[in-house]
């Protein structure tokens, strides 16, 4: 009975911790219909796309790829009658807010390819956010290479929180 007693209140405390743990690992971030722009032999860059939703404000603050030197988070606009890109920083993700990661606009940009992305692969992608605590957590992602933006683009993903 005093075994019992004791063990009850420690499974109890395990239980509990277990799922304050599993709820610290859940994704702030979550990445829809993404997808990486095949590319050809020679071509040296290339763009993913998606849509991102937080669950509370963060910042998109970094990605990373094995199959790119650089990767930028990138955004194209037009300046006058002339389109243009650049990097930025970061970008805000509002809270409930879906933002879209798309040609013409905002991106993840690959540069200095390894070698060519061929359809019908996958590349994988780690995306980094920061909270208004600044915080940083990390989704790592496997992105479908297609020549246009598939119709229901099927992502696979991870969370890890730092």
């Amino acid at each position: 009975m005093l075994l019992q007693r004791f063990v009850s209140p420690l499974f109890l405390t395990a239980v509990l911790c277990a799922g304050v743990v599993h709820a610290q690992t859940v994704a702030p971030v979550v990445a829809e219909n993404a997808w990486v722009r095949a590319s050809v032999v020679g071509q040296k860059a290339t763009g993913a796309f998606m849509r991102l939703t937080a669950s509370s404000a963060a910042r998109l603050v970094r990605a990373e790829s094995p199959v790119a030197g650089v990767t930028e988070i990138h955004e194209m606009k037009m300046d006058g009658d002339v389109m243009r890109m650049r990097a930025v920083a970061g970008l805000n993700l509002p809270a409930g807010t879906v933002v879209e990661l798309k040609p013409g606009g905002y991106h993840v940009m690959l540069m200095d390819l390894k070698a060519p992305l061929a359809q019908g692969t996958q590349v994988p992608l780690t995306l980094v956010f920061q909270d208004a605590q600044g915080a940083q957590s990390q989704l790592s992602l496997q992105l479908p290479v297609s020549a246009k933006m598939p119709s229901n683009a099927p992502v696979h993903g991870t969370a890890h929180h730092h």
